[in-house]
């Protein structure tokens, strides 16, 4: 006998954006600035400010796969990215209506933040940072 568990049928997946982390490419930038302004006056400790540079960069790189959004035919899922353990579900029947928030430089980047609250109970699934939200929210109104 197979005991194989049964394959969830994935119609949309995703992790956020790069552009859900700008702030920290903001901040190595000015790092980085800084290290080439020491280097270039001949200032000690520019090899910090390269190194903290560095850490920032790889702070997005980890904190982009921190989460896991999951959307099948049954339910929408947030799971963490590294151990595959779901954070937060709610049930596509139980959605009451799905809403984007955007701020000015999201909008520039083209994310969003998916608010989806519970019909059922007073919970609330936010998904931030998705790419391109309006086909997203289509496609899971479509679902619902």
């Amino acid at each position: 006998m197979d005991k194989r568990k049964p394959e969830r049928s994935v119609v949309w997946e995703a992790f956020p954006s790069w552009a859900q982390f700008s702030w920290l490419y903001l901040m190595s930038a000015l790092a980085a600035i800084r290290a080439a302004l020491f280097h270039r006056f001949g200032l000690g400790g520019w090899e910090m400010w390269v190194i903290g540079a560095g850490i920032l960069l790889a702070c997005a790189a980890v904190l982009r796969h921190w989460v896991h959004y999951e959307l099948t035919r049954e339910q929408i899922t947030v799971r963490n990215g590294y151990t595959g353990r779901v954070i937060q579900s709610i049930l596509l029947r139980d959605i009451r209506e799905v809403t984007i928030r955007q701020g000015f430089v999201a909008q520039f980047f083209g994310i969003g933040t998916l608010v989806i609250p519970s019909r059922t109970s007073d919970r609330t699934l936010s998904l931030r940072g998705v790419c391109d939200p309006e086909a997203v929210k289509i496609r899971i109104q479509a679902l619902a």
